[in-house]
């Protein structure tokens, strides 16, 4: 099967890349948007590659690259009354939220923003660009993930 490319979102004071550099995995949890789940649930494969974006900060960008390393499963914050995502609709024998796990494969030599990314023509159909997509989990292509790649080197 071909490897797919997505970029997730976290805000850096949630859950930013330095904590993913020091837990080295972890579970992609709490997506509570029916389309991003849909994503993780039918998707997401073992090996495609991620880039990791900071959201809501004061200078968004993608700070880091990333691979799913577990395919879609409950997503147990949702059964966890004492969590901030939990969901007393979400059952354990149907569970509505899914999560998947990803591991970090290397933080960006420097991080590339969200004005490169909106001032480059080559990435300019890209999901994060487009006017009111705010999913946390999104598709994107080869070449987009490759232009970005290519960016944090300049």
């Amino acid at each position: 099967m071909a490897i797919k490319y997505w970029l997730v979102k976290s805000e850096p004071n949630a859950y930013s890349i330095d904590d993913l550099a020091r837990d080295k995995i972890t579970h992609w949890d709490g997506v509570r948007n029916y389309q991003a789940r849909n994503f993780m649930r039918d998707e997401m494969k073992i090996g495609d590659k991620v880039l990791f974006y900071h959201s809501n900060t004061e200078t968004p960008a993608v700070v880091g690259v990333c691979e799913v390393v577990k395919e879609g499963y409950p997503d147990f914050t949702a059964f966890d009354p004492e969590d901030k995502h939990y969901d007393p609709k979400s059952k354990l024998d149907q569970p509505t939220w899914i999560m998947v796990d990803i591991k970090i494969v290397d933080k960006l030599a420097r991080p590339v923003t969200l004005e490169e990314i909106k001032n480059n023509p080559k990435l300019q159909n890209m999901k994060l660009v487009q006017r009111g997509n705010r999913l946390s989990v999104m598709p994107i292509d080869k070449k987009e993930f490759d232009e970005i790649i290519k960016l944090c080197k300049k």
